[in-house]
């Protein structure tokens, strides 16, 4: 097969059926002038830029000469298109659109509404960012939406009232895989936010209005139900579920499966069917850099409030004030903080934290 004919058929199979004798008409006139592009994501050839008086897709008029779009996306002409941008086929970018330089939209992607994308984001085929009601979608730099992940859609709460304006927030260097969903929040005086650094794995939910902070791990089928925060450092194992309300403070661990209807506090380990304190997060402690001293004093402290020695001991709330008043426990910053962690989630309109059972070994 010579050249020319393998070239062709690949041009046939890039177009629909109407536009591919437009193409070929215009190739033979700029073929002996080589003023081909290469589609970065199906490696075909075709002429550029296009014509828009035989039916092409119209370029922005605020598209820089850098950035590339295939003839089958549809581009609003009011949409906002950095330099470097590639815009694969049957792509969508709504007119209220901002694009930073260097973003990739694979084929089959789709930017609806006010949805701002930071440099260098990348959206894998078939994902879904932004919707057409009011408010906006807000996406940082460096951020990857995977295949099918539906970013920044209405939320499933029936308060919802379709006209307010509700917001997603979303920072930088997150890695969002394949059918996450992640809602706006549902209403105009709260937002959803998810922070820096993140992987939330695939088939993951963040519902509206939670609050994800940086640098967490939630592994495949981890569900956030509404107004969930989740602070720095945690790490969600498979298919664990949170009850709406609930605070996940840092460094803590979530076990397989789980289902979280209380907080977290900070620096602990849950795990079970109904989710009871398991202990600390040593591996996680550990992985992060905490001193032999700092986790010492943080399994002290743990002990003697959630450990005691025998049934006829102090009550919770007596053993929580007895470590407040350790000379040397409340000298280490970190046991100070699990103890606040501990403290705040039995204030008004909290859920409490997680039940535990530890006396003779149950």
């Amino acid at each position: 097969m010579s050249a020319t004919m393998s070239f062709f058929l690949k041009l046939r199979w890039a177009f629909p059926t109407s536009l591919f004798h437009r193409r070929c008409n215009l190739l033979f006139s700029t073929f002996n002038n080589q003023s081909l592009n290469i589609c970065p994501f199906t490696h075909t050839c075709f002429c550029h830029p296009l014509d828009a008086t035989q039916g092409h897709t119209l370029q922005p008029s605020n598209t820089t000469n850098s950035s590339f779009i295939h003839p089958t996306a549809i581009i609003h002409p009011n949409a906002l298109i950095g330099p470097g941008v590639s815009i694969g086929p049957f792509c969508s970018v709504s007119s209220s659109a901002k694009l930073g330089n260097g973003c990739q939209l694979y084929p089959g992607s789709h930017i609806f509404g006010s949805t701002e994308l930071g440099d260098n984001c990348m959206l894998m085929t078939g994902a879904v960012v932004g919707d057409d009601l009011p408010g906006y979608t807000i996406i940082g730099r460096n951020n990857i939406i995977g295949y099918h992940a539906v970013i920044g859609v209405k939320c499933q709460d029936l308060k919802y009232k379709p006209e307010d304006e509700c917001f997603l927030e979303i920072g930088d260097n997150n890695d969002i895989r394949e059918h996450t969903s992640i809602h706006r929040s549902s209403k105009s005086t709260d937002r959803t936010v998810i922070g820096d650094n993140n992987l939330i794995m695939g088939s993951c939910h963040i519902a509206h209005d939670c609050k994800v902070g940086n640098n967490n791990i939630f592994a495949n089928n981890t569900l956030l139900a509404g107004h969930v925060i989740v602070e720095d450092y945690v790490h969600t194992a498979g298919a664990a579920v949170v009850h709406q309300f609930c605070r996940l403070g840092s460094f803590s661990f979530l076990g397989g499966g789980s289902v979280v209807s209380q907080d977290v506090p900070k620096y602990m380990m849950v795990a079970g069917e109904r989710a009871e304190l398991r202990g600390l997060n040593f591996v996680g402690l550990t992985r992060r850099g905490f001193s032999v001293t700092e986790i010492r004093s943080l399994r002290a402290a743990y002990r003697k409030i959630f450990m005691p020695t025998d049934a006829n001991s102090k009550s919770f709330e007596e053993r929580l004030a007895e470590v407040e008043q350790h000379e040397e426990l409340i000298q280490v910053p970190a046991v100070c903080s699990m103890l606040q962690s501990i403290r705040n989630s039995f204030t008004e309109h909290r859920r409490g934290i997680c039940k535990f059972r530890h006396l003779n070994g149950s």
